[in-house]
């Protein structure tokens, strides 16, 4: 079976009350628009306003997949640092493997 040719992203909504959210889409804007009509997953309904806290390409969907796992394992501190885009997430993920 031959996997999806679409470009994969990971990325991170922020709440209103400051957790984040982690997720893959291929298209972030529709996902995004999504989330904050509620149509979108059930953890972000009613914790709005939402805010894009952090996209990045990755390519396959089993990639993404993958990063996105190891990003939800990742203490709270780690992920602000993604988020804020002071620490490579590539580099500090291939660490954590």
């Amino acid at each position: 079976m031959l996997e999806n040719k679409a470009e994969w992203y990971v990325y991170m909504v922020r709440c209103n009350d400051g957790k984040l959210y982690t997720g893959i889409a291929t298209d972030i804007d529709r996902r995004f628009a999504e989330h904050q009509s509620g149509k979108g997953a059930k953890y972000l309904r009613g914790r709005g306003p939402l805010r894009l806290a952090f996209k990045h390409k990755i390519g396959r969907r089993s990639s993404a997949l993958k990063m996105e796992r190891l990003i939800k394992k990742l203490p709270k501190g780690e992920k602000e640092r993604i988020a804020a885009g002071r620490i490579d997430i590539d580099r500090a993920l291939m660490q954590r493997k």
